[in-house]
């Protein structure tokens, strides 16, 4: 990747979730049904917002849209989202509802085994709220929106923002929220269980990943990128297919991984890579999220990612 020339960076709006992360990691090999000893880490996250807090460190300006309640957790998220230097004017600050939580449980190796999210105050990120957005979405580079809308107002972007739209499906059961409106999404990050209930294709290898990509295209995504895991990214438009491995990486919390994806397909986006280096500097943005102990790692950077992607090239 060449240095961008001085210019004045596109803006991205992120639409989404942002929770107190309550994460548990075990000493040694996690035992199910047992008190395990261990670290427990509260850290402020959320799909939304740790995409957003990605495009941040890679040096794109950010306005957040999320809802949080009148509450401590509130506080402390508001307060590190204009930290990162989000634009975070206008957040919905309400008492209707508790700022979410989202509780995690890791395995010895970082890998994330169990989850519980309370999220329910994401029902107030509704079509009236983005409608008073609607200037802002308007003169967006891209817009993110992730699955904890409410499918009311993933319907609402779809329809009335001009934006090319970035769809996150967040867990599979709520990436049925996003059925209705595959033919307005620019790009959608799945991964395998996510791509397979949205494609309507039952992926057990390689053709079968090819045939999924082709009949979500046929539904009118322009872009797919089918998150493998260790296995890395598929990716796939009309015409045009390819499976980039994993870049190497020192494993220790995987949780943020498909968030820094996320935000290494935006940031690909706003420099108008094509399909395999979008691809390239997603998994390197991913690889450098699982070196890192928190949901978002600080050390992401343009830097960071350069260099990463020279290294897994042999440059």
């Amino acid at each position: 990747m060449e240095k961008e020339e001085a210019r004045e960076r596109p803006r991205i709006v992120v639409i989404g979730g942002a929770n107190m992360d309550i994460g548990g990691m075990p000493a040694g090999p996690l035992i199910d049904r047992d008190s395990n000893p261990g670290r427990v880490r509260f850290s402020v996250g959320g799909v939304g917002r740790n995409i957003a807090h990605n495009l941040r460190l890679l040096g794109l300006p950010v306005t957040f849209l999320t809802a949080l309640g009148r509450d401590e957790r509130g506080d402390r998220i508001a307060a590190e989202c204009a930290l990162a230097g989000m634009d975070c004017e206008r957040i919905l600050r309400t008492e209707k509802g508790a700022t979410s939580v989202y509780l995690y449980i890791s395995d010895g190796a970082g890998e994330m085994r169990l989850a519980i999210s309370d999220m329910e105050i994401c029902r107030l990120i509704s079509p009236a709220y983005l409608e008073e957005q609607r200037e802002l979405l308007a003169r967006a580079a891209a817009v993110v929106a992730d699955a904890n809308l409410p499918e009311e107002s993933l319907r609402y972007l779809a329809e009335s923002c001009p934006a090319p739209l970035f769809a996150d499906p967040v867990s599979v059961q709520k990436a049925v929220r996003l059925e209705g409106i595959l033919e307005r999404v620019h790009t959608l990050k799945p991964n395998l269980l996510e791509a397979e209930l949205l494609s309507g294709v039952r992926i057990r290898g390689g053709e079968d990943l090819s045939r999924a990509a082709e009949a979500l295209l046929d539904r009118g995504v322009r872009r797919v990128f089918i998150s493998l895991g260790e296995k890395g990214v598929f990716a796939a438009e009309q015409g045009r297919q390819a499976l980039i491995p994993r870049c190497s990486a020192r494993v220790r919390n995987t949780t943020g991984a498909g968030d820094a994806l996320m935000a290494g397909l935006v940031y690909a986006h706003t420099r108008e890579a094509p399909l395999e280096e979008s691809a390239r500097i997603a998994a390197a943005a991913a690889a450098i999220a699982v070196e890192g102990e928190e949901t978002v790692n600080p050390a992401m950077s343009e830097k960071a990612l350069q260099e990463k992607i020279r290294k897994e090239s042999g440059a």
